[in-house]
């Protein structure tokens, strides 16, 4: 039986991870991790590359040296969450517990995970910016269209018209963005990956527009620790001071975020004491970084 849960375990672990990653509206970010050493555990190495510039050749000399430097950063996850399901064995046989301990973890990853990494990664990614590049602005239908290309125009003097970027676009504006005539005879539409999957979207010049609930685009959360009286429920809630925000603008390389589920615990009714069930322990670490070299990319706007 040991063997068996190992192999529930594995199998059940890497189909949330990728269903995770497919589900997110931010699980674009995850796609810029190839480089990242990710061991285990909380810890993740992240690569710097520095060059040095271009310098006067040298006709008696030739070409004078320069230097490369490549660096790893260790960092931490800060999010550690983690909860428990027990599934009655009355309910499930052996043969086929894996489609039912899918279901189940399925439905609450889908329902409160990928909820609450795309709500943490927005605002943190959002606090990253610089004061000068976070504006206020109440959408309205006579400048909605002018104000989102003169945010995109503002990283472009940065980075360059050829850079892919990527505006997370609050649901609810982008309706109201939609409805504009502007707007619909200047879209593109355009591919776009996301972890396995390959979608078309909208983009206004060179810059992929992606839908993310309203209730995702608060600049601030607290995220329940589940010990508190008034955090028993877990999940989290958009923060006491918190300002809805209309999108963030941003290079699509820029932002590196890992999510890893740790090894997940599967106890069969025999071996589990508490109850006759099937236990399951789900914990999963992720943060998202962007590094300092690269805030000044970033545009957020907010109501």
């Amino acid at each position: 039986m040991a063997l068996n849960t190992l192999e529930y375990a594995a199998l059940l672990q890497t189909k949330l991870d990728q269903k995770a990653v497919a589900e997110m509206t931010s699980g674009w970010m995850d796609g810029n991790t190839g480089d990242v050493i990710y061991k285990g555990g909380n810890k993740v190495k992240i690569p710097t590359l520095s060059t040095s510039g271009l310098k006067d050749y040298d006709r008696d000399n030739g070409y004078p040296e320069g230097s490369v430097n490549l660096t790893y950063e260790e960092m931490t996850m800060e999010m550690d969450r983690s909860t428990s399901f027990l599934i009655d064995a009355m309910d499930v046989d052996e043969t086929n517990f894996v489609a039912s301990a899918t279901n189940v973890a399925a439905e609450f990853q889908s329902s409160s995970v990928v909820p609450e990494i795309d709500a943490y990664r927005y605002s943190k990614v959002a606090a990253y910016a610089e004061a000068d590049n976070v504006t206020t602005y109440t959408p309205d239908p006579k400048t909605l269209f002018e104000v989102l290309k003169n945010d995109i125009a503002a990283v472009q003097d940065i980075v360059g018209e050829n850079t892919p970027l990527v505006c997370s676009i609050n649901t609810k504006v982008k309706s109201q963005l939609e409805q504009l005539d502007k707007f619909n005879k200047n879209i593109e539409v355009t591919s776009f990956t996301q972890g396995t999957l390959n979608t078309k979207v909208k983009a206004i010049d060179n810059c992929r527009l992606i839908s993310v609930p309203s209730a995702r685009m608060w600049d601030s959360y607290t995220f329940r620790d589940g010990k508190a009286e008034d955090e028993k429920e877990g999940g989290f809630v958009k923060g006491t001071t918190a300002k809805l925000m209309n999108w963030i603008i941003l290079p699509q390389s820029i932002v590196i975020a890992v999510t890893k589920q740790d090894n997940m615990k599967i106890i069969d009714p025999a071996t589990y004491q508490k109850a006759d069930a099937w236990f399951i322990a789900y914990r999963r670490y992720h943060d998202v970084w962007v590094k300092a070299n690269k805030r000044e990319q970033i545009r957020v706007s907010r109501q």
